[in-house]
This record gives C-alpha cells, sequence and structure tokens, in this order.
C-alpha cells in the first residue's frame, strides 16, 4: 500500500520532531551524568546518551528513506535547549528539574506512538519497528525518571544529586511551605538562646534553605553543634515544624552522632556487613540517615550504591511502577 503524499508528509514531520526531541535528550543526559550519585548511575546516563544517538542516527536513515533530508539544524538546536535548560534548571528546585526532563520524555513516547500509527496505517515496516524501538526506550527512561522523583519525595538518596542552587531552591520552597504554629515570643525567646550559645546560629536559621547542602561543606565542629543546640531549642518550644526541618538538614548533612544511627555499631562494620545492613532497611528516612553518615565520613562507594538501589526498590513500590 502507497502512502500518500499527505501520510509520508506527516511520517517526514513526526521523524524530524523526533529527531530534534532526541538530539535535546541526549544533552540533557550528558548534564545530568554530572549528577549522578553513583558511578553504576553515572555509567547507566552515560550508556543512555549513547542509545539515544544511535536512535538519532536511525532516525535520520529513515528519513533518508522517506525521500527527505535529515535536519542538520537539529542536533544544534538540541544543545541549545539542554543548554537553557541546564541554566533553568539551577534555579528550580531539583523536583521541577526532573519533571522537566519527565514531559520530555512523554513527548518522545507520545511521538513515537503515533509514529507506529502512522507507519502500521501504511505498511511501512522498518518505521513501525523504529517507531516500536523508541516507545520501548521511552518508556523505560519515563519509568527511571518516575523512580528518582519518587526517591526524591521519600527524602532520598537519589540516583541524582540537587546541585547547591537546587538543593538551596529546594529547601527554601519547603521552608516557606512548611506551616510555623508556634508565637513570635517563643521564636525570639529560642533564637536569644540559641544566639547565646552559638553566635553564628543567626546566620544558619537565616539561610535555612542553604543548610542542607552548605553543612556538608563548610560548618565547622561548632557550627555542627549549634545545629544540633537549634533543634534541641525549637523543639522545646513547641517548633515542632521547625525542628523537623532542621533535624531534616542535620539528617541530609550527615551532622548527627553514630549512636543516632539505624545501624549499631556503624563504625565498625565492614563494607560487606555495611551493605547487608543497609539493604536490610525499611524506612526512607533511615536509609537517608545511613548515606548521609557514609558519605560524610568513609564514603565507600559500594555501601552508597546499596542504600541508593535500596531506596530504589521502596521508591518503584511507592510509584506503583512493576
Amino acid at each position: 500500500m502507497a502512502s500518500t503524499p499527505n501520510t509520508a508528509a506527516t511520517l517526514l514531520a513526526q521523524l524530524r520532531a523526533i529527531h530534534e526531541l532526541t538530539n535535546t535528550e541526549i544533552q540533557i543526559a550528558e548534564t545530568r551524568i554530572a549528577q549522578a550519585r553513583t558511578d553504576a548511575v553515572r555509567r547507566e546516563l552515560t550508556e543512555n546518551a549513547d542509545n539515544a544517538r544511535a536512535r538519532a542516527v536511525a532516525i535520520e536513515a529513515a528519513i533518508r528513506n522517506l525521500g527527505g533530508l535529515p535536519d542538520v539544524v537539529g542536533p544544534l538546536v538540541g544543545r541549545a535547549a539542554a543548554a537553557v535548560k541546564a541554566v533553568t534548571d539551577q534555579a528550580q528546585p531539583f523536583d521541577e528539574a526532573l519533571l522537566g526532563d519527565l514531559a520530555l520524555e512523554h513527548q518522545l513516547l507520545d511521538r513515537a506512538r503515533y509514529l507506529k500509527a502512522l507507519a502500521a496505517a501504511t505498511k511501512r515496516t522498518e518505521i513501525e519497528n523504529l517507531a516500536f524501538r523508541l516507545i520501548t526506550a521511552h518508556s523505560a527512561t519515563v519509568d527511571w525518571l518516575t523512580i528518582v522523583l519518587a526517591e526524591d519525595a521519600l527524602g532520598g538518596p537519589a540516583a541524582l544529586r540537587r546541585t547547591p542552587m537546587q538543593a538551596a531552591a529546594g529547601t527554601a520552597v519547603r521552608w516557606i511551605n512548611t506551616p510555623v504554629s508556634w508565637s513570635t515570643r517563643g521564636l525570639d525567646r529560642a533564637i536569644d538562646t540559641a544566639r547565646a550559645a552559638r553566635p553564628r546560629l543567626e546566620a544558619l536559621l537565616g539561610r535555612g534553605a542553604h543548610a542542607g547542602d552548605v553543612a556538608v561543606k563548610t560548618l565547622t565542629a561548632s557550627r555542627d553543634a549549634a545545629l544540633e543546640t537549634a533543634e534541641e531549642i525549637t523543639r522545646r518550644e513547641g517548633a515542632t515544624a521547625v525542628a523537623e526541618a532542621i533535624h531534616s538538614a542535620r539528617t541530609t548533612a550527615g551532622v548527627f552522632e553514630p549512636g543516632e544511627l539505624p545501624i549499631g555499631d556503624y563504625d565498625d562494620l565492614t563494607v560487606p556487613q555495611a551493605v547487608a545492613a543497609v539493604k536490610d532497611l525499611t524506612d526512607p528516612a533511615d536509609i537517608r540517615a545511613a548515606v548521609a553518615y557514609e558519605e560524610a565520613h568513609k564514603n565507600r562507594h559500594g555501601v552508597v550504591s546499596a542504600a541508593q538501589t535500596r531506596l530504589a526498590a521502596i521508591a518503584q513500590e511507592v510509584a506503583g511502577i512493576n
């Protein structure tokens, strides 16, 4: 069955659109490599970028077979779009950046399904096979991104790390939206007490959006103690929501004592022992605490990878992905 001119033109239009979006996908995958938490995730993202390049080549071949010419500007547009997205991502909370990636993958998936229907209607088996290949690839990426988002929703550790700016943006959004039900007098009293105990605490509390990321890299031992003091004071003053926010910042930064970990005698465990213990954890908060402490102290990649894999399994179940 021969294609009508309109059908051929529609096939070409869809292939060109998918080709352009695929070039954007390649560049975004490459920008995400720097955010990989573990070497395994880094290898996976690198492989994804390579596979996307192979798909771009196959799409170009399909365009030529239909008598069209691949858009030579497409790769440039893809790089430009990804560069703009990378810059924009830095000013967004991490979840919004990932949702943007997910929207791109959904568009590619939907167009691939439409392409498959067009190819089936015109009995173009080679394009139908290509469309099936695209559907398989983008379905897998949609699931992966959904799991990463679920990991982030559970508190992490997610397969991808936030950049410092994304960490600040995300924390700021949560901080603003956190209901605080304590009196102004209680707040003043808590801050005055903490200020007397730790001169730098006022600046730390005023920059709560930066606490999670900054604590790991720049807080001295005295400021770590100040963060612990802040949590104790705010909890005593009845500001449970603020205390939990500070506790979350401490957990994210690994600023706590080994005795607070959900795994006993953690510092004495070998890598295989720590991996086995992490795999038995069922509470995302416990996994997050173990990873934060591990990254802040020993930073053994095998343990971090095992924890991330464990959380991914929990996130997959939460997200309802089989």
